[in-house]
């Protein structure tokens, strides 16, 4: 059974770790972690459902450190779709207090366990029978008690104490990140604002032209890798081409209707390339 523990482990962090690391993560990429999560972890229950560890020892490190790796990344992910789900896509400042308030749960979280916490970090070993062998339960030791309700044959009183830790510890490195990359994007942001005005970018194609255009770069996941929403693209757009695009979900069912090529504006961006291109090499 070790051996096959083993594989699935090695599988996982191999497949898992084709998604990246880049912040933000787009939706496509956040579903994969759930779906490949879930699928190891599946993986696990079935092959400790059919074989018995061979050791007091085994059994702890699987609890302690295997299902926790795969099972915490579930958490973090998990935790992930629904904060993007809800982050707000108001201003700069309001998408801060947001990731803030995220922060500040995580380490009350900390603070509430930080014994277990302490403990876990440490790598101590002095109560990890009690801690992560199924069937060893003390009630005195329990700082959450979602664990009676739990598979007793797939958990120990701790276990999922551990996978939170390591999702949490994921979120925290991304929320920081995500910090950054806002706090970028505003100083950028204030250099694109300085130059508009003094500089006039005016759309001078159709409007149904830059509703094409727009739904390709969302479709395409090139805008911070697919995290964002068709309106905050349309919103920078208009802002910064001097113009109002009106409904432009309508205007998209318009688009979709064409009998001929409904991706018309963007083949003849690809045909303009092209002859450029062309014309360079003679």
């Amino acid at each position: 059974m070790k051996d096959r523990i083993d594989k699935i482990l090695l599988s996982y962090k191999s497949e898992i770790s084709e998604i990246g690391q880049d912040v933000p993560f787009s939706y496509a990429k956040i579903e994969t972690g759930i779906h490949i999560s879930r699928k190891y972890l599946q993986e696990l229950r079935l092959v400790l459902r059919k074989g018995k560890f061979g050791s007091p020892k085994t059994e702890i490190k699987f609890f302690k450190n295997q299902k926790p790796f795969i099972y915490g990344r579930l958490k973090f992910y998990s935790k992930l779709y629904k904060y993007h789900t809800h982050k707000p896509l108001g201003t700069k400042k309001s998408q801060r207090i947001f990731i803030d308030s995220k922060i500040e749960k995580l380490q009350d979280y900390y603070q509430r366990n930080i014994d277990f916490v302490q403990y876990y970090r440490e790598n101590s070993t002095l109560l990890d029978e009690y801690y992560f062998l199924r069937g060893k339960d003390n009630p005195a030791l329990f700082s959450d008690t979602s664990h009676f309700y739990t598979d007793s044959e797939f958990s120990t009183s701790h276990d999922n104490a551990v996978a939170k830790i390591i999702a949490y510890d994921l979120l925290l490195v991304y929320y920081v990140e995500e910090l950054k990359n806002l706090k970028k994007s505003s100083a950028s942001g204030e250099g694109l604002r300085k130059y508009l005005k003094t500089n006039n970018l005016n759309w001078t194609a159709n409007k149904i032209d830059l509703v094409e255009l727009i739904y390709a770069l969302h479709s395409s996941s090139t805008i911070n890798n697919g995290a964002i929403e068709i309106r905050e693209i349309a919103l920078a757009c208009e802002k910064i081409f001097n113009i109002e695009l009106g409904n432009y979900y309508h205007t998209f069912i318009e688009i979709r209707a064409r009998k001929s090529s409904p991706t018309k504006f963007i083949d003849k961006l690809k045909e303009a390339l092209q002859k450029r291109i062309l014309d360079l090499d003679i």
